[in-house]
C-alpha cells in the first residue's frame, strides 16, 4: 500500500469515529463499536476543528508490538505482588520477584503497573482496599500498616470515609444552565460514595423542598427496594440543605428518615469532590454535546435524555472509583452490598446483648 493510501486510511478511520458518533448521538457507542477511547475522540474533535484533515493524520502513532509484552505469569506475578506488598517500588518488586525465578526489570515492572492503574503507591493501596471489602482476605501486618498509614494521611487531608453502599451519600445542586422560555435549569445529584451508583433530577428552582423531593421520590425508595438503609448524606452549607428542622424541608425529611446530616467543612469544597467531579463529567460527555444537538422547552425534555445517559454511566460504563476498580457502578453495588447487611446484622446483635 503507498503511503498516500495508508495516510488516507488514517484519516478515515478517524473521521468516521467523529461521523458515527454524530449519527448515533453517542459518543460511548461510536468508541465501543470503532474500538477507539472516548479520550480519543474528543482529541480528534478537536484536532480536526482546530486544522482539519491533516491534523488528524499528523496524530498517527505506531502501534503497540504484543511481542515486546512480558510472558502472562509474569504480568500477573507483578499484579499480584502490587497487593500483597503495595508500599514495595519497583526496583525492590524486581528484586524480590527475581528471588521466585521471575525476571522482570523494573522498568517491565513499571509498565505493568501503568496497563493495570497500579502505577502509585495511593492506587495499589486502592487495589488491596477493593479487593479486601468485596473478596474478604485476611490481611498480612504489613497490608494493615499500610492501609493505617493511608486512612491517617487521608484524614489529615479532610477526605471523607465510606464503609458500604448506604454508608454516605453525597447530595449537590449543579447550575445546568438556562433555557430560553423556561428559564434557568438546576439540577439536583446524589452519590452513593462507597459504589458511585448516581441519581439525577431536573428542576427550575432550587430550595428545600426539591433537594428533599429527590431523595423521597428516586434515591430513598431505589435503596429500600436493594434492602440497604441510608446512613448518612453529606452536603454543603447551601440553604436548601441547611436550616431549623422543625421549619426546613430537607432537615425535617431526613429527621423522619432517621438519616444523619454531614455537612462539608468550611471553606473546604473538596470534602465532597465526588459529586464536583461528577458534574465535570456529566457536564462534558452529556450537557455538552445534548445542549447544541436538541433545543428544549420544558424540564422534563432534557429529563428524559438525563436518564439514559444516567443508567449508561451506572451500568455500563466502568468506572475508576476507590472502590469499583475498573467495574461499573452498579457491578460495584451488587457485589458488595452483602457489606451493609452484615454490617446491619452486627449493629442488631449488638443491641440485643445490650439489651
Amino acid at each position: 500500500m503507498s503511503n498516500a493510501s495508508q495516510n488516507q486510511k488514517v484519516i478515515k478511520n478517524k473521521l468516521g469515529l467523529l461521523k458515527f458518533a454524530e449519527t448515533l448521538g453517542n459518543v460511548s457507542q461510536a468508541c465501543r463499536a470503532m474500538g477507539y477511547s472516548r479520550d480519543s475522540f474528543y482529541r480528534f474533535k478537536e484536532l480536526y476543528e482546530n486544522g482539519g484533515e491533516q491534523a488528524l493524520l499528523d496524530l498517527s502513532r505506531r502501534r503497540p508490538c504484543p511481542k515486546n509484552r512480558v510472558d502472562q505469569h509474569v504480568e500477573d506475578a507483578v499484579v499480584k505482588f502490587a497487593i500483597e506488598k503495595p508500599a514495595y517500588g519497583q526496583v525492590r518488586v524486581s528484586n524480590e520477584l527475581r528471588k521466585q525465578a521471575i525476571s522482570v526489570s523494573p522498568g517491565g515492572v513499571r509498565s505493568i503497573w501503568l496497563r493495570h492503574d497500579l502505577e502509585t503507591f495511593k492506587k495499589r493501596l486502592k487495589a488491596l482496599e477493593a479487593k479486601v471489602a468485596q473478596e474478604g482476605v485476611i490481611l498480612t501486618e504489613e497490608q494493615v500498616k499500610a492501609l493505617e498509614k493511608a486512612k491517617e494521611e487521608k484524614q489529615a487531608h479532610g477526605e471523607i470515609e465510606t464503609e458500604h453502599p448506604g454508608y454516605l451519600l453525597g447530595q449537590d445542586t449543579y447550575y445546568v444552565g438556562t433555557i430560553k422560555g423556561v428559564g434557568r435549569i438546576y439540577q439536583q445529584t446524589v452519590i452513593d460514595t462507597y459504589t458511585r451508583v448516581a441519581f439525577v433530577k431536573l428542576y427550575d428552582r432550587k430550595n428545600a423542598l426539591v433537594a428533599a423531593e429527590v431523595l423521597n421520590d428516586a434515591v430513598i425508595p431505589w435503596f429500600d427496594d436493594q434492602d440497604v438503609r441510608v446512613l448518612r448524606i453529606l452536603t454543603d452549607r447551601g440553604t436548601e440543605y441547611s436550616g431549623r428542622v422543625e421549619n426546613h424541608e430537607y432537615e425535617l425529611y431526613l429527621a423522619i428518615e432517621d438519616i444523619d446530616h454531614t455537612r462539608t467543612k468550611a471553606k473546604s469544597p473538596q470534602t465532597n469532590g465526588i459529586c464536583e467531579r461528577f458534574h465535570q463529567t456529566i457536564q462534558n460527555e452529556f450537557y455538552s454535546v445534548a445542549f447544541r444537538k436538541k433545543i428544549y422547552c420544558s424540564v422534563a425534555e432534557p429529563q428524559e435524555d438525563v436518564n439514559k445517559w444516567i443508567a449508561e454511566y451506572n451500568e455500563e460504563r466502568p468506572h475508576s472509583g476507590k472502590y469499583c476498580y475498573g467495574k461499573t457502578p452498579m457491578q460495584t453495588f451488587i457485589e458488595s452490598k452483602h457489606l451493609a447487611k452484615e454490617k446491619m446484622l452486627d449493629e442488631m446483635n449488638r443491641t440485643t446483648l445490650t439489651v
